[in-house]
């Protein structure tokens, strides 16, 4: 047995908020760890990522802008600096806390019309631990400027009629430079890459061709691997999407990576090289009145290293699903209820890992677990990789005061996740998940959204992990999040 620590109270309060008014606070249940634990890998886990992987979602969804549209010339220049602090418990400490700020600057360019048009986005940043809850030597770290975004489009298109007086019978755009890029509904592939890209459209199909790798500061999706902070992957993606239908939008695409990522120090008795081939299909849009969908089914294929493996590869063969629903509700209070099945197959000899090749595959030279590179919301405290898992979600948000002026852009929600192992013997993306059951375990998670001015928002974010019959430690995990971002 060990023995139960007090109730700790956390502040969870943005940066700007300190300076600014009152502080937040939030208290914690969790229990100490003593004795002997599990010991996660070196270096900054799944679950950390996954969360610093929302935190960039969020920002790319609601602060980036659009290239400005013009008759002949366009400039737009201006940014966005936010300030975010998270406390959470990992399963192997009880609190870590975390601080952290990004300055971002941009400049959107258009011309003739929007024939040319370019964007370029600098981003500057810094991060502070509490001594002690780094995940590496380093607790405070200053990044950047460096360059996240920047990319220049041609439209052939208005070209021709511009310049040439010819009207071409079809859309086809030019794009070079870094950019995100997404396949589907973003559930195989959602990441920036430097890259070319041919966006045409004719008779209602979009196709989209791209050629691209990944930023040398891609995280790995193989934490086991030396050097698991930088990646060199190639990526080449064709889509095809048919915009035809009135409130339907499928798409499909073919999606292959090769893995060029090299070691530092050379691994003379382990491989990590994975390739990857991913077959997607599915659909977005709206069943009924107000009940909008998104599904999207992924083949996976390629070649990957086992556990100790340096000579042969092992054939990879697994798939994944996710299926979404949406429904929002005609009230002044704007109500929105979401429901959503993720899943994504698993290996039985993936006893230590279902992603990294150390405590990889072993037995056999087929591996099912599904690795992709895209991303979807797995909670805040737990926040598992989409790999050997189930993952039911369904939440809900609303706005409680449409009618108060200071008030009315606020928003407050839950998400309650369920999670579940497709091989109920291997291992998830948790280390700590040491026990050969199925059942993951549960989480709630609330927050609350308020744009306070046109420029100005905040967000506060609370979640708790209750760890199912797979994990021997049945400490409740918490996390808390709390954040400030202005725009300008």
């Amino acid at each position: 047995m060990r023995p139960v620590r007090p109730p700790l109270i956390r502040s969870a309060v943005g940066l700007a908020l300190v300076a600014a008014g009152p502080w937040f606070f939030l208290a914690s249940d969790a229990v100490a760890r003593q004795g002997d634990q599990p010991r996660l890998p070196p270096g900054e886990t799944d679950a950390f990522i996954n969360r610093q992987r929302f935190i960039e979602q969020q920002a790319r969804q609601a602060l980036d802008r659009e290239v400005p549209t013009a008759d002949r010339f366009s400039l737009d220049v201006g940014g966005w600096w936010d300030a975010y602090i998270m406390m959470f418990d990992d399963g192997v400490n009880s609190s870590r806390t975390q601080r952290q700020t990004n300055l971002r600057v941009y400049g959107a360019l258009s011309l003739d019309r929007g024939i040319h048009t370019g964007y370029v986005r600098m981003k500057m940043g810094w991060t502070d631990w509490n001594r002690g809850d780094s995940y590496t030597p380093n607790e405070d770290d200053f990044e950047g400027p460096n360059l996240e975004r920047g990319w220049y489009e041609l439209d052939l298109r208005k070209a021709a009629q511009y310049y040439g007086n010819r009207e071409l019978p079809f859309d086809l755009k030019f794009r070079i430079g870094r950019d995100f890029v997404q396949t589907g509904t973003g559930y195989g592939v959602a990441l920036p890459l430097d890259h070319v890209a041919l966006i045409g459209e004719w008779a209602k199909f979009e196709t989209t061709f791209i050629a691209g790798k990944t930023p040398d500061s891609t995280e790995n999706i193989d934490r086991s691997r030396p050097v698991a902070d930088s990646s060199n992957r190639n990526f080449f993606i064709l889509q095809e999407r048919y915009k035809g239908f009135e409130k339907h939008e499928p798409f499909f695409y073919w999606a292959y990576q090769s893995d060029h990522t090299s070691e530092d120090p050379l691994d003379l008795l382990q491989n990590y090289q994975y390739d990857s081939q991913y077959f997607g299909f599915g659909s977005t849009g709206e069943i009924v009145k107000n009940l909008r969908y998104s599904t999207e089914w992924i083949i996976e294929r390629g070649t990957s290293y086992g556990d100790r493996r340096f000579l042969h590869t092992d054939e990879i063969k697994a798939w994944a699903f996710d299926q979404m629903l949406e429904y929002f509700i005609e009230h002044p209070t704007q109500p929105k209820l979401v429901f959503e099945y993720m899943f994504a197959s698993g290996d039985p000899d993936r006893l230590g890992s279902p992603t990294n090749a150390v405590g990889g595959n072993r037995r056999d030279h087929v591996d099912n677990s599904f690795v992709g590179f895209g991303y979807r919301d797995t909670g805040l405290a737990l926040a598992p990789r989409l790999s050997n898992i189930h993952v039911w979600r369904a939440g809900g948000s609303f706005r409680p005061f449409p009618d108060i002026k200071e008030v009315k852009n606020l928003e407050l929600g839950t998400d309650w996740f369920l999670f579940a192992k497709n091989r109920s013997r291997a291992a998830i993306s948790d280390p700590l998940a040491d026990q050969q059951s199925g059942y993951v375990g549960w989480e709630m998670d609330y927050y609350a959204n308020y744009r306070i001015t046109s420029d100005v928002s905040w967000t506060i974010r609370f979640g708790s992990f209750f760890p199912g019959d797979a994990f021997s430690d049945q400490t409740t995990r918490t996390f808390a999040l709390t954040g400030v971002t202005w725009s300008f």
